[in-house]
Formats: C-alpha cells, sequence, structure tokens
C-alpha cells in the first residue's frame, strides 16, 4: 500500500478511537472525579500497549531508539499530557459532551500554527485556508445560543485543552521516527502517575474497581490505540496534517453523544459539518500534493572554433509531486 495512503488510514483510524472518549468519559464521570478520570485514562493507554508489546505482537515497524536530544520533547510531551487531560476533563464535567467534541477542532489550529510559528513546519496556502474553514466550523458551534453550545467556563477548559495538545502534538511529532508503542508506553504510564498525584493531592475520591477498569479499558482504546496510530501517521504526514485528518474525531464524538447521551444535534451543528467537510477535502488535497524544492545540476554544451566548451550551472526550484498509487511524477514550476 502507497507509503501516505497507509499514513492517511492510520490517521483517521487515531481520530475515530479517539472520538469514543467525550462521550464515554462524560458517562464516568458521574463515577470519577476530573484528574482521577484524566489518570485512569492515560494509564489504561500505557498499561495496555505495555501488555501488547510483552506479547511480542508485530505492531510496529522497526524504529529509532531514544537519545539525549529527545529528552526535551519526551519532558514536554508528558508535562503537557498530564494538564491537557485534566483541563479536558473538566471541561466534560462542566459544559455537555457535545459542545467539548467540537471544541476539540481548536487543536487542529494550535497544532498547525505552533508547528509554523516554532518549529518551521512549511504550511502552504491549502493548508491555510482548511484551517481557516475548520476554524470558521468552530466559532459557529461555540457561539451558539443554545444550552448545550454556549461560550462557558466548560468551553474555556476544553480550548486549554486544546491548545495545551496542539503543542504536544509539536512534541511528539519530533519524536515520530521513535517507536510508537514506547511513546504510548511513556506518556501512558507516566502521565498516568502524574495526574494520579494530582488527585491525591486535591483530595479526590478513590473511585471504585469496576468503575477503574472501565476506564482504563477506555483510555486504551480512546488514547492508547489512538495515540499509536496518531503517531504513526505523523512520521509521513507531518504535525500539521495529521492533526487536520483527525477534526473527524470531534464530529463523530459529537454524533456519539447524540445516540448515547440524547444531546441535541442542532441546525448549526449540520452547518459547521458541511463546512469541516470542505475543509477535510482541501487537506486531503493539500497531503497528496506535496511542493518542495531541491537543487539540480545542469550541463550545457556548446561548441565554438572546434572546441567544446562545458558549462554547469546549478539552480532551485519548486515542483510539484503528485502521489498515486504507483508512484510519482515531477511538474516543473518555473
Amino acid at each position: 500500500m502507497n507509503t501516505k495512503i497507509k499514513a492517511i488510514i492510520f490517521a483517521l483510524s487515531a481520530a475515530l478511537f479517539y472520538a469514543v472518549n467525550v462521550p464515554l468519559s462524560k458517562i464516568l464521570l458521574r463515577e470519577i472525579e476530573s484528574s482521577f478520570m484524566a489518570a485512569l485514562l492515560y494509564l489504561g493507554a500505557g498499561t495496555g500497549m505495555l501488555i501488547l508489546s510483552l506479547l511480542k505482537l508485530n505492531i510496529e515497524e522497526n524504529s529509532e531508539p531514544f537519545t539525549g536530544d529527545d529528552m526535551p520533547f519526551v519532558a514536554g510531551m508528558i508535562v503537557l499530557d498530564i494538564a491537557a487531560p485534566i483541563f479536558l476533563m473538566m471541561g466534560i464535567r462542566y459544559g455537555t459532551s457535545s459542545n467539548a467534541s467540537l471544541l476539540g477542532n481548536f487543536e487542529i489550529v494550535a497544532t498547525a500554527l505552533i508547528a509554523f510559528v516554532f518549529f518551521r513546519e512549511p504550511v502552504s496556502k491549502t493548508l491555510q485556508l482548511a484551517i481557516l474553514l475548520i476554524t470558521v466550523s468552530g466559532i459557529l458551534l461555540t457561539f451558539e445560543g443554545s444550552d448545550s453550545l454556549r461560550f462557558s467556563y466548560g468551553s474555556i477548559f476544553v480550548l486549554t485543552a486544546a491548545t495545551f495538545w496542539g503543542l504536544e502534538n509539536n512534541c511528539t511529532r519530533k519524536l515520530s521516527s521513535k517507536s510508537a508503542a514506547k511513546i504510548v508506553m511513556l506518556k501512558g504510564i507516566l502521565s498516568g502517575i502524574g495526574s494520579m498525584l494530582i488527585a491525591l493531592f486535591q483530595g479526590e475520591n478513590v473511585p471504585s474497581l469496576m468503575a477503574s477498569v472501565n476506564a482504563m479499558l477506555l483510555g486504551f482504546v480512546a488514547y492508547g490505540l489512538s495515540i499509536f496510530f496518531y503517531v504513526r501517521a505523523q512520521e509521513t504526514l507531518g504535525a500539521a496534517k495529521t492533526s487536520a485528518y483527525y477534526a473527524v474525531a470531534p464530529f463523530a464524538g459529537a454524533l456519539m453523544s447524540f445516540v448515547l447521551l440524547r444531546e441535541e444535534l442542532s441546525g448549526t451543528y449540520l452547518a459547521a459539518l458541511a463546512v469541516m467537510i470542505l475543509g477535510s477535502v482541501l487537506v486531503v488535497a493539500d497531503t497528496m500534493t506535496q511542493r518542495h524544492s531541491h537543487r539540480h545540476r545542469h550541463v550545457f554544451i556548446h561548441y565554438r572554433n572546434g572546441f567544446s566548451h562545458v558549462h554547469v550551472v546549478t539552480h532551485s526550484h519548486e515542483h510539484n509531486h503528485y502521489i498515486t498509487l504507483k508512484g510519482h511524477r515531477h511538474f516543473h514550476n518555473r
């Protein structure tokens, strides 16, 4: 299978696995407090991936080992993964599941902007337009006048979580050539322990065994498998584009909220969905057409007075790679 097609499948799988997080977390938050919930979700992700690794299942291809240069990004990833889910759980607790799902789209905007400003990851005009459409979609939903989609404290918490995850996505992007399974284990176990310590410090009640098991199983699916496929996608697509494909998750989560929690899907939701679909189509088009430049050497030979003269000219120019299932061709833009 073509590498980019596989990466797109990974990104969409990551989004769908994550989509179950918000509506099911809303149900479990009836029994578990916010920081404990965040801790159990990540511990479920880390321990689940650890079990798969101990079973020696061939779940990924060869990857590079961690080095000392990776440690700042590992540390940033873990700290942000402690903070972000706690804010998300608070947002779900004080708002609605559908609101939290849809506002999660701002993670895409945060990821792309941070990738562009701080990590110099190129963002094409097509992707900029896609991000604009995603932002418009989020604004439509955030400022609707109904109770389920008002701008509230819950919304602020979710937007804060989305910003933290946008920065975390870029830290993870720097580690995308490493073992995705090990990244999930690091994220899950260390971030889970950190959130657990915060929960205990805050004096939260220890949840029941059954509720804890359910939360960890949800964490394995919504965080563990989702992060695993997300990292695999980032290695090919980059942080900004992988996050843009992740736009499927908030809408799928809102749809699950409607089915499981009977939360209303409004006309504004449908309008925002149309805008989001257009943005997603642009992301796909941008991903399938890669622009880059590299240097070429051109040799010119001409004859004068019976002697040949060779001139070597080196220059660079941009061209498009049009990816197909059978390969690609170069089309030069002068």
